[in-house]
C-alpha cells in the first residue's frame, strides 16, 4: 500500500510517499480501507514540531478520515467488513494516521457512517465536529449531549464562523435549536457563516461589535466558541451573560492573555478550555454518536452550500495539502486517498 509518512519535523517538504505492507488488526482493532483523509491544523503543528520531540521514528499524519472496514482483529463485534466509517484520533498516541491506503484502528475511534453520507463528509468531521461538539457542551446551565431541542432558548456566539470549527458549531448549534450569531471578517466568510446556518452574521471590521451582538441579544449570549482568546477574550467578557461559557478551542492572534480579576469576577462565567487530545473517552464517544445523528437528519454537511469549500488533493500531493491548511485556506482540505 501506498503511505504518506516523515521521520523529522519541518516544512511540509519532510513529507515522503512511500510504499509499506499493510497491517494486520489486533484484538480490538479494525482494518480500513481510507478512501478520504482530512486535513486539521493538528496535522502540520505536529510535523513543524509545535507539540514537542516525534513519538514514533515514522509517522503517518492525519487524525480524520472515512473509509470502509476491511478486516476485523480478535473479538471484535461492534463492526463488520464492509461498513463506512469516520476516524476520530487516528493518529494519537499511535505512529499511523489516515494519510495512507490502509490503517489499522481501535474500534473506539470509528463511528460508522451512516447512509448517504459522503467520505467528503465522514473526513471533514473528526477534529472540527468533535470540538465545536465539546464546546457547545460544558456549559453549567446547558446540555451535556446535543439533540433537536438541546439547546432552545439559548444564543451561541460562534468567533470565526468560516473556519472548520466555527462551521461545525454553527451547524450543530442550529441543528440543537440554538440562536447562532456568528462572527467574520469580510462579506465573503458571512456568506459561508450564512450557508452554515448562522442566524445572524457580524463583520467585526465594520462597526463596534459588542453594539451589533447586544442589539441581537440584549441580555447577552449564552455561549461563546471561541478560536482567537488573546485578541477577543475582553469582548466575549462584555457579550456573555451571568453563568455562560466561553469555550477556548485555538490560540489563533496570540499565545498569551491577560484578565482582570474584577471584570471577569463580575460576570460569574466559566472559561471552558478544549483540547480533544485530554478530554475523555466519554465526551468523545458522545460527540461521535451526537455528530452522527445531526448527518443522519441531513443537519451537517460540507461543501460551498453548507458553509465550508472543499479542496482536494491526490494522496502524492500530501504535502501540498498540509501547506494548504498552514497557509489559511478557507474550507476543508481533503486528500483523495482513493476513488469513491
Amino acid at each position: 500500500m501506498r503511505a504518506v509518512v516523515y521521520t523529522e519535523s519541518g516544512d511540509a517538504d519532510v513529507l515522503e510517499l512511500v510504499e509499506r505492507e499493510a497491517a494486520e488488526p489486533g484484538p480490538g482493532e479494525v482494518r480500513v480501507r481510507v478512501v478520504r483523509a482530512g486535513v486539521n491544523p493538528t496535522d502540520w503543528k505536529f510535523r513543524a514540531g509545535g507539540m514537542g520531540t516525534l513519538a514514533f521514528p515514522e509517522i503517518v499524519p492525519g487524525q480524520d478520515g472515512a473509509g470502509v472496514v476491511e478486516a476485523l482483529g480478535p473479538d471484535v463485534t461492534s463492526l463488520a467488513v464492509g461498513d463506512r466509517v469516520w476516524t476520530m484520533l487516528a493518529q494519537h498516541q499511535r505512529p499511523g494516521g489516515t494519510a495512507q491506503e490502509q490503517v489499522v484502528l481501535p474500534v473506539d475511534r470509528l463511528t460508522v457512517l451512516p447512509d448517504g453520507a459522503s467520505y467528503d463528509l465522514g473526513a471533514s468531521l473528526g477534529v472540527p465536529a468533535v470540538t465545536a461538539h465539546r464546546a457547545l457542551t460544558t456549559s453549567e446551565d446547558g446540555p451535556t449531549r446535543l439533540a433537536p431541542g438541546a439547546l432552545d432558548g439559548t444564543t451561541v456566539l460562534v468567533a470565526g464562523g468560516a473556519g472548520a470549527v466555527g462551521n461545525a458549531a454553527i451547524q450543530l448549534a442550529r441543528w440543537a435549536g440554538a440562536t447562532v450569531v456568528a462572527t467574520v471578517s469580510s462579506a465573503g466568510k458571512g456568506a459561508l457563516a450564512t450557508a452554515a446556518g448562522a442566524h445572524h452574521v457580524v463583520n467585526y471590521r465594520e462597526g463596534d461589535l459588542v453594539e451589533q451582538v447586544r442589539a441581537i441579544a440584549p441580555d447577552g449570549v449564552d455561549l461563546v466558541v471561541e478560536v482567537a482568546p488573546a485578541q477577543n477574550l475582553r469582548t466575549d467578557l462584555r457579550l456573555i451573560r451571568p453563568r455562560g461559557t466561553i469555550a477556548i478551542y485555538a490560540n489563533n492572534g496570540g499565545d498569551e492573555v491577560t484578565l482582570g480579576v474584577r471584570e471577569t469576577f463580575s460576570t460569574n462565567a466559566r472559561l471552558q478550555w478544549v483540547l480533544l487530545y485530554t478530554v475523555g473517552s466519554a465526551a468523545l464517544r458522545a460527540a461521535a454518536e451526537d455528530i452522527t445523528a445531526a448527518v443522519a437528519d441531513g443537519a451537517f454537511g460540507v461543501g460551498e452550500e453548507h458553509g465550508l469549500p472543499l479542496h482536494h488533493h491526490p494522496l502524492e500531493e500530501t504535502a501540498r495539502a498540509h501547506a494548504a491548511v498552514e497557509d489559511g485556506a478557507v474550507g476543508k482540505v481533503l486528500i483523495d486517498v482513493a476513488e469513491g
